[in-house]
């Protein structure tokens, strides 16, 4: 007879970080920009602030659908959903990601264009434009550094506004080039190097998230050591269906079948192991079923084949 049990673990309470204050300064500085650019794009005729204004017009979207999901996953769960809205973080962050990719392709699809054209731009108009928009996007990223390596959503809304500085930059130089050498053609190589280095950046961010959606392992999780923490407690004899997915882009669960024939204190083991998978792993919920067979051929399950 086996015993399926779940330990709440109150000991180890979530740490939901609230960046809500974040996304709102970020959404309103971006959007203000966004005006400041495309109004001075369209006085200066500068084809660079333009799309610079369209790009940065798609991370306020971005930024909203971030704040969207990270505000939903922190909704209490209810009995149809019983983990809550918190998986809609990774849906924002796949999201983000495909519009950061579109924003590339958007990009270098116009810097490929301007490669063979030549007009003239008010440069010193562009690079104070620019200028301001490398402050204005540098400091809405910091906003969002402490928590990117921890939070999928969160280093989703990071690389849209660290990329966003990054083309800003180009542009700035760009107007330099054409102001100093008259080099018209060097505000469109540097979008073109600034769209690969987003694009390496983002296709880490796209996998991830694909991942996440499949419910595979988390990137930050080695399931092979955690397999090996289980098989060697004293008390284990045998370790299988085990998984590991995420829950949110910041929350991970875990679930085995433990056989432990010789365990006689469920409730301590349970809260002693749960407690070690947290702090070792950062694994947020551990349910793990207790088996007292001495062997797992009663156990359906037992097999690495069946799911």
């Amino acid at each position: 007879m086996s015993d399926n049990l779940q330990n709440a673990m109150s000991q180890h309470a979530h740490h939901h970080v609230n960046y809500h204050k974040a996304f709102a300064v970020g959404v309103a500085l971006n959007a203000i920009y966004v005006v400041v650019e495309a109004g001075f794009g369209f006085a200066a005729n500068s084809l660079a602030l333009l799309a610079d204004a369209g790009h940065n017009l798609s991370d306020v979207l971005g930024l909203l659908l971030a704040w969207t999901a990270h505000y939903l996953s922190q909704w209490k769960p209810t009995q149809r959903r019983t983990y809550g809205w918190r998986s809609t973080s990774i849906l924002a962050a796949l999201l983000n990601a495909l519009i950061l990719l579109i924003a590339v392709g958007g990009i270098a699809w116009e810097a490929i264009g301007r490669l063979f054209e030549s007009t003239e731009v008010a440069a010193g108009t562009v690079m104070l434009v620019a200028g301001i928009g490398v402050l204005v996007n540098t400091a809405t990223a910091l906003l969002f550094l402490r928590g990117c390596k921890e939070d999928l959503n969160i280093k989703g809304a990071f690389l849209h506004m660290a990329a966003d500085a990054g083309i800003s930059v180009g542009v700035v130089l760009g107007g330099l080039s054409m102001t100093v050498f008259g080099w018209f053609w060097v505000d469109p190589a540097l979008s073109l190097i600034i769209a690969l280095v987003i694009f390496i950046g983002t296709w880490g961010l796209l996998k991830d998230s694909v991942n996440l959606i499949l419910q595979a392992v988390p990137a930050g999780i080695d399931p092979a050591e955690v397999n090996k923490y289980l098989s060697n407690l004293p008390e284990v004899t045998d370790v299988h269906d085990l998984h590991i997915w995420a829950m949110s882009t910041a929350e991970t669960a875990l679930t085995a079948h433990l056989v432990t024939p010789d365990l006689h204190d469920n409730d301590a083991f349970l809260a002693l192991t749960c407690g070690e998978l947290h702090d070792r792993f950062g694994i947020e919920h551990a349910t793990l079923q207790l088996e007292r067979g001495h062997h797992t051929s009663h156990c359906r399950l037992a097999s690495p084949d069946v799911v």
